[in-house]
């Protein structure tokens, strides 16, 4: 998962590709670091088409954090064709986030 720290990089990702995943964790969240290589893999197995970014709210990237209204970790935004789609705060499991995923994305990915 790579990391952004800007506003311009997000608005680049969110361009470039049709499906976008983005978790906005800390460096000092366990939550957010255990559940980053859950999502990762999930993405790896599943929906090898999604791009996946993550940003550190307690690092140099709390002005986009702000910009995003993230206030509370761990944060998990699912965008499609440049347009938020879905956001889980703070309480949600790996499978909320996975069948949130599964119906845009076959539709976008045109998967039976």
């Amino acid at each position: 998962m790579k990391s952004i720290t800007e506003a311009q990089q997000l608005d680049a990702v969110l361009a470039s590709h049709p499906a976008v995943l983005v978790l906005y964790g800390g460096r000092t969240c366990g939550v957010c670091q255990a559940i980053k290589p859950r999502l990762e893999a999930m993405l790896a197995e599943a929906f090898t088409g999604m791009a996946a970014r993550y940003v550190d709210c307690q690092a140099g990237a709390a002005a986009l954090c702000a910009q995003q209204r993230v206030f509370s970790l761990p944060v998990v935004q699912l965008w499609f064709e440049g347009q938020l789609f879905e956001e889980f705060v703070r309480v949600f499991s790996i499978g909320d986030v996975r069948r949130a995923i599964q119906r845009p994305y076959a539709a976008l990915f045109d998967q039976a």
